[in-house]
C-alpha cells in the first residue's frame, strides 16, 4: 500500500509539472543526420540543431546558391551557348549537348529540378564570365550574407577539399533565397518543360513532390563523401519552417519529423508592435520618441510568451536630430537573445531610404530589423 501511495504521489507530482511546464518537457525531434537545423523563415530563429556549426561537404545542396545568383544576374531570358566543360561534367546531368542553345533560365530549372551538374557548369560560365569568376561570385555572396563557415569550390558540390558549409550556414541561404519570388516559385515547381526538350523535368525532392503536404520548396544532394544532403521549406498556416540535414540516411523522414514537431510546439507571436514608443537615453535620463517600422514576430512556445524580455539601446548622442536609425531593441527569451531591431527617429522610412534599404538588403542579405 504504501508503494501504491508513493506512485500516487509521484503521478500526481508529474501531472501538475506537464501543466506549468507543458512545452518545456516536450521532447527534440529525432533526427539520422550527423547535422541538423531547423529555423522560422521570417524571424531566422533557431528551434532546434545538432552539431549544426559543424563544416562537412554539402553536395548538390550548394545548387541553391548557383541558382540565386543565377536568378538575381537578371539575365535567366539570355540564351546561354553550351560548353564542352559543361557537357563533361561528371555526375548527375540533364543531358546538354555541346554548342546547344538554352535560356538561362531553363538551365536553372534544370538545376534545381533534376540536380545538372552540366547545368551548374553552363550557368556559371554564363554568368560569371567562367566557372572560376561564379565560384568567386558564390564566395562573396557567402560572405554577404553571414555564412562564416562555408567555401566553395564549384558550382555544383562535387567532392573537394575546399568545398564545403554547415547545416547553419545553409539555412541562412536558404532563408535568403525564400525571399525571392522567382527562386520560391523555381524551387517548388513539381515539373518543368524546357523549349529544348521533349520531355518535362520532375524535381527529385520527394516532399516537394507530395510526401509532405506543407512542402513549398528544397534541394536534394548526395556524394560518396558528403552522404544524403538535404534542404527543405515548409509552410503551415502562417509559420514556414526551413530544416536542413547533412549526412542523414533517413532523411526525408528526418524532414518530416522536424516539420512536424516545430509547428506543433511553436505558435507566431506578435511581441511587440509597429508605431511610435518612449525611450530613455542611459546617461542624461533624457525621453526620446521612436519608432518601430513593423510589428515583431516571433516563433514561441506557450512557456517563452510569458518568458520574452527586452532591452533598448539608444545608440545616438542627439537622437533628436537623427534621420533614420536611433537605436535598437534586443528581445530575450530565458535571458537569450533572439531578436535584434532597429529602432527610427521617424514614423516612416522617407521613399529614398526605403530604396536603399532594399538595395542593400537584396546585395547583401541583411535585414535592420533582424
Amino acid at each position: 500500500m504504501r508503494y501504491a501511495r508513493y506512485a500516487a504521489i509521484i503521478f500526481v507530482c508529474l501531472l501538475i509539472s506537464s501543466l506549468f511546464y507543458p512545452a518545456a518537457r516536450q521532447a527534440k525531434p529525432k533526427v539520422s543526420a550527423s547535422n541538423a537545423i531547423l529555423i522560422e523563415q521570417s524571424s531566422g530563429r533557431v528551434l532546434f540543431e545538432r552539431q549544426a556549426h559543424e563544416q562537412q561537404p554539402i553536395a548538390s545542396i550548394t545548387k541553391i546558391m548557383t541558382a540565386i545568383i543565377a536568378i538575381e544576374s537578371g539575365k535567366l531570358n539570355d540564351s546561354v551557348t553550351v560548353s564542352n566543360r559543361a557537357v563533361h561534367a561528371t555526375g548527375s546531368s540533364i543531358y546538354l549537348e555541346k554548342g546547344e542553345k538554352i535560356k538561362l533560365k531553363d538551365l536553372v530549372y534544370g538545376l534545381m529540378l533534376r540536380s545538372g551538374n552540366d547545368a551548374a557548369v553552363a550557368i556559371s560560365e554564363h554568368v560569371g564570365g567562367s566557372m572560376e569568376g561564379f565560384v568567386h561570385l558564390m564566395n562573396q555572396k557567402a560572405q554577404w550574407l553571414g555564412m562564416t563557415n562555408t567555401s566553395f569550390d564549384n558550382p555544383h558540390g562535387l567532392d573537394s577539399d575546399n568545398h564545403y558549409s554547415t547545416a547553419y550556414d545553409m539555412a541562412v541561404l536558404m532563408r535568403y533565397a525564400m525571399d525571392n519570388d522567382i527562386f520560391k516559385e523555381v524551387t517548388k515547381t513539381v515539373r518543368y518543360k524546357s523549349e529544348n526538350r521533349a520531355y518535362s523535368w520532375k524535381n527529385k525532392h520527394k516532399l516537394v513532390t507530395g510526401m509532405y503536404e506543407y512542402t513549398n520548396g528544397g534541394k536534394t544532394g548526395f556524394t560518396r563523401t558528403a552522404g544524403r544532403t538535404l534542404v527543405s521549406s515548409a509552410l503551415k498556416g502562417d509559420m514556414e519552417l526551413i530544416a536542413v540535414t547533412l549526412n542523414g540516411p533517413d532523411d526525408w523522414r528526418d524532414h518530416i519529423g522536424m516539420f512536424n514537431w516545430g509547428f506543433d510546439n511553436y505558435n507566431m507571436t506578435t511581441i511587440d508592435e509597429k508605431g511610435e514608443s518612449i525611450y530613455q537615453l542611459k546617461a542624461s535620463g533624457e525621453r526620446v520618441t521612436g519608432y518601430l517600422h513593423r510589428d515583431i514576430t516571433l516563433p514561441l512556445q506557450k512557456y517563452e510568451q510569458k518568458e520574452i524580455r527586452s532591452k533598448s539601446f539608444i545608440l545616438q548622442d542627439n537622437p533628436a536630430a537623427a534621420k533614420d536609425v536611433i537605436g535598437k531593441t534586443i528581445y530575450f527569451v530565458d535571458a537569450v537573445p533572439v531578436k535584434e531591431v532597429s529602432i527610427y527617429s521617424e514614423r516612416r522610412e522617407s521613399a529614398f531610404l526605403t530604396d536603399i534599404i532594399s538595395v542593400y538588403q537584396s546585395i547583401t542579405g541583411f535585414d535592420p530589423d533582424g
